[in-house]
């Protein structure tokens, strides 16, 4: 689906950790796994339906804005709580345990551990740990010697063939080294009559779609984003939320749950030499004959061994350079960052990933409601007007003080920003009176005094215009397309007013 509606050339689909985790730990909440699998399977593919929905609706309506609200700082600290409490759950498949709990937070986590250490099994923990090394070890002789980054790419296969061997061998599901078990070869079944819409399921169905396939557009689409950068091309957001709706509203009625743009993924098929999307129907052909011919095979493969795999994966996504980064450059985007990790880690997936987007539109708002304004004067040899704060050498026209305003005129900060206009005249005035002259003009906004505007936006114009404030009020003499043809315009006014005053004299 996405090869025939996807805009990304590089984007490789399938399921991604953070929005998985997420779609779990909401419909764990109505339903267990062990308890009833059959229901648990169909809330399953009933979110992917509503997360298909909802995202075919962003794209067709163009209301892709929503996601911006996921800023990077945000993803970032979700994906790396996200992260954590994903690792601290393989301690179920480390320690070789059969019981654990559903909760994601780390003091439930940590808790269910140590409440059933009776079950931990050493000869799982031993394996876990050579695993585990022999991961990370490929990854560091990647980073040393790039040019074997094949050996990277292949420890996890290498993992899962060895450990299947190895526990083959010494029967392992006898010896404390649980395995996966049988696996039915073929194609999954239509699951079109499995969607549920009982009243009593669909709060949860509705909700684990909604929250998961926010999470996976803003993952997807960033992805796409950044890889068409390198390329220098360019992808349609709308588009992109069409055809990850289309994609998971056909794979609800085939037996797959949500779906995005996972960026391990997409960076391998990147790197591959991808040129078009039609690399997916290659990769989804390849997957098929595997389910159809090879599945089976995979029966002796130790769950420690896919615990190490996941593991050391989720290890990249905790960016500690990147949280250090954010802490030197911008502390509220630091904190935004925080509060969705911390969120995630001590509470839940929902409550940490709510705080942060929150956080991110207060942020929002707060730019909005009190935005800079600065002081300009013209850089001398030249007809450029700057912020005299930034710019010590830029002089003040004398008479006339010219400000710039850091956001549009709305009701949420006209007062705000008439308070702070009115002190920028009230400290220009007094300063001009300390040289003998008054202030006279204001250029750009507002003011007890003759006001000129210089270049306003349409929609501004347009409202002007219509309330009859340019005609009745300001004059078609007293708008200018640039700052230094109002400032003549200024001083031009200046010298009548002045010639006219000695006159009098």
């Amino acid at each position: 689906m996405y090869a025939v509606f996807g805009s990304s050339n590089n984007l490789a689909v399938g399921t991604v950790a953070a929005a998985s985790l997420l779609l779990a730990s909401i419909i764990e909440t109505e339903v267990a796994a062990d308890e009833n699998p059959q229901l648990y399977l169909q809330l399953f593919y009933t979110a992917a339906f509503f997360t298909g929905l909802f995202q075919t609706a962003l794209g067709v309506f163009r209301l892709g804005l929503i996601v911006d609200f996921l800023s990077r700082s945000t993803i970032t600290g979700f994906m790396g709580g996200t992260a954590m409490i994903i690792i601290l759950q393989q301690f179920k498949g480390l320690l070789g345990m059969k019981h654990f709990t559903t909760k994601t937070d780390i003091i439930s986590v940590l808790h269910s551990t140590y409440h059933y250490r009776h079950e931990w099994k050493w000869q799982s923990a031993v394996l876990g740990i050579c695993f585990l090394l022999f991961l990370l070890s490929s990854k560091h002789l990647r980073k040393k010697l790039p040019k074997l980054f094949w050996v990277s790419a292949i420890a996890p296969f290498m993992v899962v063939v060895i450990g299947g061997i190895f526990a083959f061998l010494v029967k392992g599901d006898e010896h404390g080294i649980p395995i996966v078990g049988n696996l039915n070869k073929g194609i999954n079944p239509l699951s079109i009559a499995q969607l549920t819409f009982q009243s009593r399921h669909m709060k949860t169905a509705v909700k684990a779609g909604l929250l998961s396939g926010i999470l996976a557009l803003a993952e997807g689409i960033a992805v796409g984003r950044s890889l068409a950068m390198v390329k220098n091309e360019q992808i349609d957001g709308n588009k992109e939320m069409i055809a990850f709706g289309i994609m998971n509203i056909a794979g609800s009625f085939t037996s797959c749950y949500l779906t995005t743009g996972p960026f391990s993924k997409s960076a391998v098929n990147f790197h591959a030499g991808c040129k078009t999307p039609m690399s997916n129907v290659v990769m989804s052909v390849c997957i098929m004959l595997v389910l159809l011919f090879l599945a089976p095979l995979f029966k002796y493969t130790p769950l420690v061994a896919l615990s190490s795999i996941i593991v050391v994966a989720m290890i990249g996504l905790v960016k500690v350079k990147e949280f250090c980064h954010l802490y030197k450059v911008d502390k509220f985007d630091f904190c935004i960052c925080m509060v969705a990790f911390l969120g995630v880690v001590f509470f839940t997936m929902v409550a940490g990933l709510s705080a942060s987007v929150g956080l991110s539109v207060v942020r929002a708002l707060l730019y909005v409601a009190r935005p800079a304004t600065c002081k300009l004067g013209n850089i001398a040899g030249s007809e450029t007007f700057r912020d005299v704060k930034q710019y010590p050498q830029a002089k003040s026209i004398p008479g006339i003080l010219v400000l710039q305003l850091g956001s549009p005129i709305y009701f949420v900060n006209a007062g705000y920003l008439r308070e702070r206009i009115l002190r920028w005249v009230e400290d220009e005035d007094n300063l001009c009176k300390s040289v003998g002259h008054d202030l006279q003009y204001l250029v750009l906004d507002l003011g007890g005094m003759t006001i000129a505007l210089t270049n306003p936006r349409l929609e501004v114009t347009e409202k002007l215009v219509l309330s009859g404030y340019v005609r009745d009020i300001l004059g078609d003499e007293w708008v200018f397309l640039t700052v230094k043809d109002a400032i003549t315009a200024c001083r031009y006014a200046l010298q009548i007013s002045r010639n006219k005053g000695e006159g009098e004299v």
